[in-house]
């Protein structure tokens, strides 16, 4: 009879398998998109792929990535390249690579085969693109070099739209609720390539798992990890955190030993090919098994990260989710004698933050924060604006859930220093935090549990469910 991790190790690598061959073509799949996007805009539409950005000297760069809107639309990775989109026409801009290029880099697709590749209705030289840009409308590129050629090319500034009154500024911002829309709903392809990151981001941390009881340093552990995302050719979908200081939230340093006792937060996704990415955390103990108070934080961690995902469904406000996180976070900090009162109430005096400072979660898609280059257009309905209240303001998604959509839920529990350790803090909070109780969990950095659920007509999917959560079963994993 196969144990527990053979069977998860099999039900991963299956799904990657059925996901080889997809009903729908990609080709199909763009034409669809960009007859969305026509029936939306009616103005011309153009999109930068964006330049790749050096090192320390022109020919060293950091690997490229190109932009998601483009991605979405054009299906391919290009280097310095644009679209224009009008009408459900696709026109594709770049040039042909230097014959010089075929030294270095092998023989690249001309300009006419990436047009065939992803069905474009016209192809030109990127040259020709100034001649074809009045009245377009484009979102703002990251990287500073094709951001100026936006600029050259527009003849006009682009950027978050800080002028409403600016017609220019205003296409802009159309085009940026039309794409939010039209990102927010997956369809069947992207869905595809969700399940491939997912799958493989579950993979890596069953290898980073049995992986830690022969590591020396978290590096060690992130490196296999990265290994199992890489050896599925895809890439990582953001910078790996493995971190016994659980602590720092985005904790991207890989120094640290691993030691007996301590708590590592891994959180890793993987990104597909054609940029589709998964991002998952988990914790785990170094040694293979929870301290007694460890446990009872993870427990308290783990009893929100359920109730959170029993809520997800079409029709639910993401907020009241976020919520529901809070209130399960100060039950169990009650619960455990860290906190003093009812946990409605301290939610609402935002004592929960102090503990779980972030929001539940996220969009998820073709960025791993998916469209927040475009602030909080997509991540807030409109008419919604961020909150300034201390349990709210980090909170990246704030709508109504539809079928289709792809968000993370991922509560945690984390002892912040320069949270913890504030004057005003400690004075506003003094009467319900019993310190001393606290002082007893001083072997809790940091606890997060996120996992990827997709949104359906019936309720929820959770596309990372082959990787375990329960204490035990990740324990019995660590130790081997």
């Amino acid at each position: 009879m196969m144990d527990d991790q053979t069977q998860i190790d099999r039900k991963a690598k299956l799904s990657l398998m059925q996901m080889s061959t997809p009903a729908t073509s990609l080709a199909t799949a763009l034409h669809q998109r960009r007859s969305k996007l026509a029936n939306e805009v009616a103005t011309p539409v153009i999109l930068w792929s964006g330049s790749p950005c050096s090192r320390n000297f022109s020919a060293n760069v950091y690997p490229f990535r190109p932009s998601s809107h483009f991605l979405y639309f054009a299906g391919v990775s290009l280097e310095n390249a644009a679209i224009r989109l009008e009408g459900g026409r696709l026109e594709l801009f770049m040039d042909d690579p230097h014959p010089g290029s075929t030294l270095w880099h092998g023989e690249m697709p001309t300009r006419s085969q990436v047009a065939e590749a992803i069905a474009a209705d016209e192809a030109f030289p990127l040259s020709a693109l100034k001649s074809r840009c009045q009245n377009a409308a484009t979102v703002a590129a990251s990287d500073l070099t094709t951001r100026m050629q936006q600029v050259d090319v527009l003849d006009r500034p682009v950027g978050l739209f800080p002028d409403q009154g600016n017609p220019t500024v205003a296409r802009d911002r159309e085009l940026a609720l039309a794409i939010a829309q039209l990102r927010l709903i997956q369809d069947e392809w992207a869905i595809r390539e969700l399940l491939q990151a997912a799958a493989c981001t579950v993979q890596a941390h069953l290898v980073g798992m049995m992986s830690t009881r022969r590591a020396q340093t978290e590096a060690m552990v992130r490196g296999a990890m990265e290994g199992a995302i890489i050896a599925q050719n895809f890439t990582c979908a953001y910078n790996s955190i493995v971190s016994v200081e659980g602590q720092v939230l985005h904790n991207q340093h890989y120094h640290n030993p691993l030691q007996p006792g301590d708590l590592l937060l891994v959180d890793v996704g993987a990104e597909t090919g054609t940029g589709w990415a998964a991002d998952v955390t988990r914790t785990w103990p170094v040694s293979g098994q929870f301290s007694p108070t460890q446990r009872d934080i993870y427990d308290v961690v783990l009893a929100a990260h359920d109730c959170c995902i029993e809520q997800v469904g079409p029709g639910v406000e993401y907020a009241d989710i976020h919520r529901v996180a809070a209130v399960a976070i100060a039950e169990g900090l009650v619960n455990l004698g860290i906190l003093r009162g009812n946990p409605e109430d301290l939610v609402e005096m935002d004592a929960h933050a102090l503990f779980f400072p972030h929001g539940v979660g996220h969009l998820l898609g073709l960025d791993v924060h998916d469209m927040e280059d475009l602030g909080d257009i997509a991540g807030y309905q409109e008419g919604r604006d961020r909150s300034d209240r201390f349990g709210l303001c980090y909170l990246r998604l704030n709508r109504t859930l539809q079928a289709g959509m792809f968000v993370t839920i991922e509560p945690g529990f984390y002892q912040v220093p320069a949270i913890l350790n504030d004057p005003q803090r400690r004075e506003q909070y003094d009467g319900v935090v019993n310190w001393d109780k606290l002082a007893q969990f001083h072997d809790v950095r940091g606890i997060r549990i996120e996992d990827d659920v997709m949104v359906t007509q019936e309720g929820r999917e959770v596309f990372t469910a082959a990787l375990p959560v329960q204490a035990q079963k990740i324990e019995q994993i660590v130790r081997g």
